[in-house]
């Protein structure tokens, strides 16, 4: 188990609320039954998975999205996922309150590693390159530039910064950068950890404009995107990662509670080895 659990905040009562309430959306409704009694209060070691989520620490409250899949053209738009119950996005709070970074000086940068406005900590583990490129599905998926990305992740230990215990007054593994001219939005980070009950994963958010990513509000998409079993096997063989394999050993793709009814979209190219470092590359179609 996860040294960080967090306690389950919604009742049986307020889960089974919240599937009646999903219940004209097919492709949500097919996750939380197939989830079956495992979605509801009973917890793996990283915290509440009720919005499709779980991490090793803090108290949030956050709301399911719906995943849906568009085809536009020639073009799919990147499914719709939850931000899960650690966006620091100014849409939850933790134990002392709402928590924004995107307002915050500083939080427009590539590399993620370290925190900032402040806070000094900086989040060790392989080094991961990042590369966005967020296209138009409306549009021959022609490369969008000046868009926005927030990307946020866990560390090696599995902990969200701003959320999980001993991390709490640190807001590393996140920042927001804009689209070049060939729609990429790079990031320097470490590669994330797994912890339980989740496959491995990194969030962002897409925004039309850098001016409109310092509010919640004004995203245009919310996702996550997963990594190759064979990268995360030599990954989680390097030093730190070792409750990573464990945690691995126990999920897949199949039974995670956000990429079991498909991955496509969301599964990222790598290149690199462990020792140097890795790239990663997605393609990232939003309806412009």
């Amino acid at each position: 188990m996860h040294p960080h659990d967090d306690t389950h905040e919604h009742s049986l009562a307020d889960d089974l609320g919240a599937m009646l309430n999903l219940a004209s959306d097919r492709r949500q409704t097919l996750r939380w039954l197939l989830a079956g009694a495992s979605a509801l209060p009973v917890l793996g070691c990283g915290g509440g998975s009720s919005a499709g989520d779980s991490a090793s620490a803090g108290t949030a409250t956050t709301t399911p999205t719906t995943t849906t899949t568009t085809t536009t053209g020639s073009c799919a738009v990147i499914p719709e996922e939850t931000g899960g119950p650690y966006p620091g996005d100014g849409t939850n709070s933790n134990s002392s309150g709402v928590i924004n970074v995107l307002t915050q000086s500083g939080v427009v940068r590539s590399d993620i590693r370290s925190s900032f406005n402040g806070p000094t900590g900086v989040a060790a583990g392989v080094p991961l390159t990042i590369k966005l490129q967020i296209v138009n599905a409306n549009g021959s998926c022609a490369a969008l530039s000046g868009y926005a990305v927030y990307l946020w992740h866990c560390d090696r230990d599995g902990n969200y910064s701003l959320y999980s215990n001993g991390v709490t007054d640190q807001n590393y593994l996140r920042g927001v950068q804009a689209s070049d001219s060939n729609g990429y939005a790079t990031f320097q980070t470490i590669f994330p950890g797994c912890y339980s009950g989740r496959m491995t994963h990194v969030h962002f958010e897409v925004y039309p404009t850098l001016a409109k990513s310092s509010s919640a509000a004004n995203r245009i998409k919310t996702s996550q995107f997963t990594f190759p079993m064979a990268t995360l096997n030599e990954v989680y063989a390097s030093t730190g990662y070792s409750a990573s394999v464990r945690n691995l050993a126990q999920i897949s793709y199949a039974t995670d509670n956000v990429f079991s009814d498909g991955y496509a979209l969301q599964m990222a190219s790598v290149s690199g080895n462990a020792t140097d470092g890795y790239v990663v590359t997605l393609t990232v179609g939003v309806a412009a």
